[in-house]
Parts: structure tokens; sequence; C-alpha cells
């Protein structure tokens, strides 16, 4: 069973009143002291400082975990005490610890003076069935003002594997307040759920089913178990297995201008694609090639980084992975530090 070795984090949060960002979410920003912070440098603390760093062991991170929200599912884990942070955002299934890179990933990231968030929300789990991207970005955004009005985030950079690329997608979408304070995302195996559940022998009756309560004003009730393994509304069905649902986002037989519309409006994000080149949830009649260069078009000229062989969670690419996260990390993040807000 993996182990977290946690710290209260009540005492090691500093005075909100000092970030910029709390300053702009309470309507309050200083300009003064916005040029004040522009000056200090991102300097570890508590946890860095002591050198004992983020990783205890194998599958044991040192850190302290937090509630962001007020539901008890909204609990989220940081490595390092750092102003800057990586937020995971896992896919379908996910939780804590999701992926095999990020136990590496922690320990780069503290090197470079950020620290590693990991959070479950509505979805986690067992959950997704009964949520909605709506309510993930809602959550997402509630994290990311915890982080700015608590710990003084001087921003984030967004990590998304799987479904949380769509995740990612849709809270840059909202343009909620919070999502100014998202320096860079990062999309680590954007692929569609749709293609991949159209291989599926039940998939095809079941949207038909989904449909049709949709239509009679069931969209909220639980779809038949054969649909899914975890119990899951004729929305939530709906969204990942139809055709331009709201989760179909990444599929290959998306014509230029829908991708634009789903994914144009990245452009005014860093972005960068991390595509595995032997993704087992990607159908192979799939090109892979011509599909990671239409994503990263469609979103302005992100950044394309295809890993060969790679299967979806990168487990057997696990410090290709590590390394392009803190390429991009390390190009783009800080950039623009000064005053986000101005």
């Amino acid at each position: 069973m993996n182990s977290l070795s946690t710290s209260a984090s009540s005492n090691s949060s500093a005075s909100s009143s000092t970030s910029w960002f709390s300053g702009i979410v309470r309507g309050r920003l200083d300009k003064s002291s916005s040029l004040k912070m522009a000056g200090s440098s991102s300097s570890g603390g508590g946890l860095a400082s002591n050198n004992e760093g983020p990783i205890k062991g194998k599958n044991q991170f040192r850190g302290v975990l937090f509630k962001y929200g007020p539901k008890s599912i909204q609990v989220a884990f940081k490595t390092g005490d750092y102003k800057q942070q990586v937020i995971f955002i896992g896919g379908l299934t996910d939780g804590f610890l999701a992926t095999d890179y990020l136990e590496p990933l922690a320990i780069a990231l503290d090197n470079e003076k950020w620290s590693l968030v990991q959070l479950l929300m509505s979805s986690s789990y067992s959950g997704y069935g009964t949520s909605s991207l709506e309510q993930d970005a809602m959550e997402i955004d509630q994290l990311i003002s915890y982080l700015i009005n608590k710990e003084n985030s001087e921003g984030v950079v967004l990590l998304g594997h799987s479904t949380g690329c769509q995740d990612i997608v849709h809270y840059m979408r909202t343009n909620a307040a919070c999502s100014r304070a998202v320096r860079a995302a990062i999309l680590q195996a954007p692929v569609s759920d749709r293609e991949y559940r159209a291989t599926l022998p039940e998939t095809a009756a079941m949207i038909d089913l989904a449909t049709s309560m949709i239509k009679e004003g069931r969209g909220s009730d639980l779809m038949p178990k054969e649909a899914d393994p975890s119990p899951i509304t004729a929305y939530r069905y709906n969204s990942l297995c139809a055709y331009m649902g709201d989760d179909d986002m990444f599929s290959s037989d998306l014509n230029e201008h829908q991708l634009r519309m789903r994914l144009g409006h990245m452009s005014s994000t860093p972005c960068q694609v991390i595509f595995s080149m032997d993704d087992e949830y990607v159908p192979e009649y799939v090109d892979k090639k011509a599909l990671v260069e239409r994503l990263c078009r469609a979103m302005g000229g992100a950044e394309k980084v295809q890993i060969e062989y790679g299967n979806h969670s990168l487990s057997n690419r696990v410090q290709e992975a590590v390394q392009a996260v803190i390429d991009f990390v390390k190009r783009e993040g800080p950039k623009g530090w000064d005053d986000p807000w101005s």
C-alpha cells in the first residue's frame, strides 16, 4: 500500500496578503507590492530546506496533505515548499500517485524550486461517471485559488494526463479569474475516449440508450452496469463516447475547424503536447504522427514531443517524460513573472 508522509499545512502557509494573485482574487491588488514581489526569488523553505527531499522511499512521498475545498474528496498533496507549482491532473480512475513518472518528477521539480501538487476531485477514482468537465474545472479553480490565497503562489503549470488533458482545455476555456495564474499547460497523452470506446462491442448500443435518456430529461440517471465498470450517468457516457460530446476534443476524425473550435483558445497559453507513439488507447488505424501535428496546429503551434514506443502512462519511458516536462517548465514557466495581471 502506498504511504504518504505528511505534515500540517496550517502553520506553514505564509500571509496571503503579499501574493499578487491573492490581491486580484480578493479585488485589492496593490501595485507596489506586486513590484516588490517581482524582485523576490522563489526560495524553498520548510520541507525543502532541511535537505530531506520530496521522496522518502519507493512510492513514499514527503510533503503536505491539505484540503482545498469543502467536499471531503477535495484533498491535495504538495511536495516541496515553493511558490511555483506544477499541478498534476489525472485521467479516468486516477487519484494520488497515478503515474510512475510522478516520483522522479517531484525530485526534478524540487531541484528547480518548484512544487508538485496532486489533487483529488469529485471525478477521481470511480467518481468520473457521475461528474463532468464543468465540475472538474470548478474544483481545479478552487485548488488554484487556495494556492494563491493560502500559499502565495506566484503561478502554476497544469500537467494533464489522459482525460486530465480535457480538464485543462475545458478549464482554460472558462476564463475563470484564477486561470490567469496558469503560466503554461502540458497535455500528456491527449487521446480520444470516443475512438477507444468505439472499439468495444457494447458502445454503439449504449450511446443510443444514453442519447434517448438525455432526450427524455434523464441525463443524470445512471446507465446499466454493462455500460462502464463504474457508475456512470447518461450525460457523462454521452460526453465520453458520442461524436462531438463534451469530452470529444482529440479525435482523429474531427476536421480542422472542429479542432480549432475545441482547442483554439489554448493558443493564448504556452502549451506542450507529449504524445506516446505506442499508446494502447489509440486505435491502430489512427495516424499518430498526423494527429499530434493537427492537435498542436489547432492549439496555435503548441510544442510537440513524440515519445517513440511510449505507452499511455509512459511507465516504460519515465525519464523521457520527466525530461520533457522539466525542459518545458524551465523554458516557459518563469517567462513574464513580473506581473501577469497588468
